[in-house]
């Protein structure tokens, strides 16, 4: 039986669906997470780079490299484990050690990324996180943790996973430049487990701090999008204005519009990111399953209340953007529309004069067409009388009864020559 023939990319595609496997994390243990995405034109950047600075980080440990054209590491760095993740805009490493130190979130838990090497990274820092992973203890031990190491304005404790974790995080950046998470494992639970609550805490923060940059965009466009809408209602004001230029208004309509495409092409990337990285932090949220844990807001609730607000205002000002920039157009069009009837007006108004100056350069002409007639008689008849004036004296006919005599004759034999000209003219 002859083999089937696979599509070249079979094995490829099936392969990635299992590449980036959760670790395996058993209490106490701790996390050090960090994410780089370069300034500007991060999904078109020399992505070689991002892999050179890894290498520079398993050599300085002595740890194997990844296969060429990885975008996805995971292997032992000395006595911790290094997960690295290579990402459309950005990309993230991840250092996960057993035990914890004795100072919570202690900012020694960085010290596997050296600082030199912090500074060389290929972009900026996104986000940093610490991940602080514990046995499960007893409801009054953990309140005062939480108490101690988080802002309680902004706390978000949960329980996840029914009640395979408890969960908490502030959401708020640390003296050292990191965001804190503190997981409570419960007896029985999984280092699999342990390891889903992990990631997804480093994701939802990846990824709530990759959507709100749409809201910096925002704020930053903000200003000129105010100019150019008070310029764009002014403007289809200034339309019903009776004796307004209508060419002069069209033309500033365009230059609005052309300034309205570019805002769009330039923000279209941003706000198409946004919506993508805002899903994923909802389906990482919702993944977990979180249920109140003594009364505290979830995690969910706190990007209801702090997140969601700043998407509304990302979504509200694309929606302003799409507005205006379809408001320029049909102005522009309508305006257009003004032009070309205008336009047409002038025309009819000069075609007419046209005929009027045509029917006028008629008259002109036959009103010339019968002086020449008459300059041309002239001549000829002087030039017949000549020729016949030799024959005066054997008629016994005066010259004068002569030139009379052959004036009318040389009259209608010119008019008749320059009508026919004229019919061959105007065939």
């Amino acid at each position: 039986m002859a083999p089937i023939e696979d599509h070249p990319l079979r094995y490829r595609l099936a392969n990635e669906l299992h590449a980036r496997p959760f670790p395996s994390m058993q209490a106490p243990c701790s996390a050090a997470y960090v994410a780089f995405k370069q300034p500007e034109m991060a999904a078109n950047r020399d992505r070689a780079r991002d892999v050179a600075h890894l290498m520079a980080l398993l050599d300085r440990h002595g740890a194997p490299h990844p296969q060429p054209g990885a975008t996805h590491y995971y292997g032992q760095l000395g006595r911790h484990w290094l997960k690295w993740e290579q990402h459309t805009e950005f990309v993230t490493y991840t250092i996960f050690s057993e035990g914890v130190e004795d100072r919570a979130f202690d900012a020694r838990a960085f010290d596997p990324f050296p600082q030199d090497w912090l500074e060389d990274a290929p972009g900026q820092r996104v986000t940093s996180i610490l991940i602080r992973v514990e046995p499960r203890r007893d409801a009054e031990e953990m309140r005062a943790d939480f108490r101690d190491w988080f802002v309680p304005e902004s706390l978000a404790v949960s329980s996840v996973l029914e009640g395979a974790a408890i969960m908490g995080g502030d959401f708020r950046i640390d003296q050292n430049g990191h965001m804190r998470f503190a997981v409570f494992a419960s007896e029985g639970t999984g280092q699999r487990r342990i390891g889903r609550i992990v990631q997804r805490l480093c994701e939802i923060e990846t990824y709530k701090s990759m959507s709100m940059l749409g809201f910096a965009r925002v704020r930053a466009m903000g200003a000129q999008l105010g100019v150019l809408d008070t310029r764009l209602t002014e403007l289809v004001e200034a339309m019903s204005v009776e004796g307004s230029k209508a060419e002069e208004t069209l033309q500033a309509l365009l230059a609005i519009s052309a300034e309205l495409e570019t805002l769009s092409a330039q923000s279209s990337f941003r706000f198409g990111a946004t919506w993508a990285y805002e899903a994923i932090v909802n389906e990482r949220i919702a993944a977990l399953r979180e249920d109140r844990h003594e009364g505290r807001q979830t995690f969910g609730e706190f990007m209801v209340r702090r997140y969601q607000p700043a998407m509304r205002t990302v979504r509200s000002a694309q929606e302003r953007l799409d507005a205006m920039s379809a408001r320029g157009v049909r102005a522009a069009n309508l305006l257009r529309t003004r032009v070309d009837v205008e336009r047409s007006a002038q025309n009819q108004a000069l075609l007419e004069s046209m005929d009027k100056r045509s029917d006028l350069q008629l008259r002109l002409q036959r009103t010339v067409e019968g002086l020449s007639v008459v300059a041309i008689s002239y001549y000829a008849v002087s030039l017949v009388s000549y020729l016949l004036y030799p024959l005066a004296d054997s008629t016994g006919l005066s010259k004068g009864l002569l030139t009379a005599i052959v004036t009318l004759p040389v009259v209608l034999a010119v008019w008749g020559l320059v009508r026919r000209l004229r019919k061959e003219v105007e065939k």
